[in-house]
């Protein structure tokens, strides 16, 4: 089971954070450009939107692969006081990685 965290773009006290393309920033720390000449998030942090909410999903492992960069996100949601909630989706509501490219931001 893939699991990982969703950082909703709102702060604890119901405020949308701004500026509004955050969650595509900060998922492109760990994005690469493909053959296709387009920008490919990486497996582990994407940008989506749930119910029309800016969010970022992160995967649980990055903390594993990359200790520094799940640090900054993590920091970085924290010290925004973010909503930081697990994904409890399953079956075609979770996010696959083919689901994660159908909801990229642009």
């Amino acid at each position: 089971m893939d699991e990982k965290w969703i950082i909703r773009g709102v702060t604890e006290e119901g405020k949308i954070l701004h500026p509004g393309d955050w969650s595509e920033r900060i998922s492109s720390i760990l994005a690469s450009f493909g053959r296709d000449h387009r920008l490919h998030y990486s497996n582990a942090v994407a940008p989506c939107m749930l119910n029309g909410e800016r969010c970022l999903v992160v995967a649980r492992n990055l903390c594993e692969i990359n200790p520094d960069a799940y640090d900054f996100i993590m920091g970085f949601a924290k010290s925004n006081q973010l909503c930081i909630l697990e994904d409890r989706r399953e079956g075609d509501r979770a996010l696959s990685v083919q689901a994660i490219e159908k909801l990229k931001l642009k």
